[in-house]
Parts: C-alpha cells; structure tokens; sequence
C-alpha cells in the first residue's frame, strides 16, 4: 500500500500560492471568525493564520466573546466585509449554541464566502456557477488526482452525504461524468457496495469504520472523516488492518486534513485574483 502524503500535496499547493499572491498589486487579506475561546478552535486558527502569512497572505484577526449575540455577530461580520483587500472570511465552528449558525454565515459577502457554507455561495457551487469550491472536497478530489489514475472505469464510492464533504465530492465526481455510489446510514448492504469499489471517499466521522476484510484488493482510499478514538483524532479507515489489501491510502491524519487548508488558501487566492 502506498500513502498518499497530503502534508506534501499541501506545501506544492501552497509554494504556487504563495507564486501567484506575489504578483498580486495588493497583499490579499484572510479572516478566521473566532467566537469564545474553545482550545482546539484557537489552535487550529493559529494553525490557519501562520499559513496564510507564510504565503504572503495577511490574516485579519477577529475573536469575539463567547456571549456575543447573532445579532452582533452579524454586525461585526459586516465590518469585516469592508475591510480594504478583504479576499476570505469565514467562520470557525462550532459556535456557541445561542447563536444563530446559518444566519452567519450567511452575512458573509457571498464573493467572500471561501468555505462556501453561505445559502448563495453554496448555491452558486451546486449550479455550477462558482469560481471557488468546498475545501474538503477539493483537497479529496486534489488527492486522488495526485495519483494519476484514469477513474473513468472505476466502481467509486463516497460514504456519507455531510455538508463538507460527501455532497460536494460527489458533484464535483459526477461534474467529470463519473458514477458515483452513495453510501449513508439509510443504504441496505453497503458491505456490499464497499466491497466492489475500486476507489472509496469516506466523510462519515465514523472511527476506524472500514478494515481490511471490507475492501476489494488495490482499492484507493481517501480518508476524509475524523472522529476522536483512544486520546487522539482518527479517520473512517483503519490503516493498519487495510494496509495488506489497499493499493493507495491518504491516511488521517496527514492526509485530507493539509490539503484542506491549502484549498482554503488557493479560494483566497482566487477571490483576490477577481479584485484585480
């Protein structure tokens, strides 16, 4: 079995990144929306924030108190979308419950939207009308193209139909006229489904789901659901019960988890490449 490295993936994405915003007329500015002060949502902003500046990206810092109302929220958000060379806004989740999720998102400026979880950005990707994409989605599609594998014969299957990644990957598959088998809670026999696929995108958050009994031998694996196991993050496949039977694994974590965030940055960058 061969590891599909996304920390790799990731830097080669970032370096032309970090290229393109060079020549920008203007230094393109990022905005992670933090409410409260939840450890792993402040690491991870920390996490995006030195990334963005590593490529030349400059990251507007807006944490809010953890009692901010939707109303506020909204209110500030929309101070934001002024703010000069603004090229990325999003929000890091989850909120806190009191506050009105969809709501928020939604006061994003939809040509700002690079999480693409507002109603019209949303919308727009659906119809196939938007420049930019889901990130986790784009960072599977990302892996599995690294590969250099023709998929137009290929039996593919994506677990789940979440929001970030088993709905978007599965248009973005179907956009290159590739059948897709959908696998949710609701499937019957999806042991079955699994076991005939040649190539399986799991989004489920689901621990250690898929073993090595359960695949077709030289199946391609991308990982992209997370879930906490044992003290620590793990994905839908178990590693080291597939790594006798798969061909390929992008594993968790190392794998979907960097290319997530360099797809977050290249949407900036593509907002930005509009303004100019």
């Amino acid at each position: 079995m061969k590891i599909i490295d996304g920390k790799n993936l990731r830097n080669e994405i970032l370096s032309k990144v970090k290229a393109e915003a060079a020549l920008l007329p203007f230094v393109p500015v990022f905005c992670d929306v933090l409410v409260g002060d939840d450890p792993s949502s402040v690491q991870y902003v920390k996490l995006k924030a030195s990334i963005a500046i590593s490529v030349g990206i400059k990251f507007h810092q807006a944490s809010f108190p953890a009692e901010i109302t939707t109303e506020d929220l909204i209110n500030e958000i929309k101070i934001l979308n002024n703010v000069p060379h603004m090229c990325g806004i999003i929000i890091q989740l989850p909120l806190p419950p009191h506050i009105d999720k969809q709501s928020v998102l939604d006061a994003i400026d939809p040509k700002l939207d690079v999480d693409c979880l507002g109603a019209y950005q949303s919308k727009e990707f659906y119809q196939g009308q938007s420049k930019l994409g889901f990130p986790t989605a784009l960072a599977c599609m990302t892996l599995l193209d690294s590969i250099n594998t023709d998929l137009n014969n290929k039996n593919i299957t994506v677990l789940g139909q979440g929001l970030l990644v088993g709905k978007p990957v599965t248009l973005l598959l179907e956009q290159r006229g590739l059948k897709v088998n959908i696998v949710t809670k609701d499937t019957a026999n999806p042991e079955d489904i699994i076991k005939n696929s040649d190539v399986i995108i799991s989004g489920m958050g689901h621990s250690k789901y898929i073993t090595g009994g359960m695949i077709k031998e030289g199946a391609i694996l991308i990982d992209a659901g997370t879930s906490e196991f044992g003290g620590g993050i793990v994905g839908d496949i178990d590693g080291e019960s597939v790594k006798d039977v798969a061909g390929f694994l992008s594993p968790v974590p190392g794998g979907v988890g960097p290319v997530t965030v360099a797809m977050l940055l290249n949407n900036v960058l593509t907002v930005a490449k509009s303004l100019t």
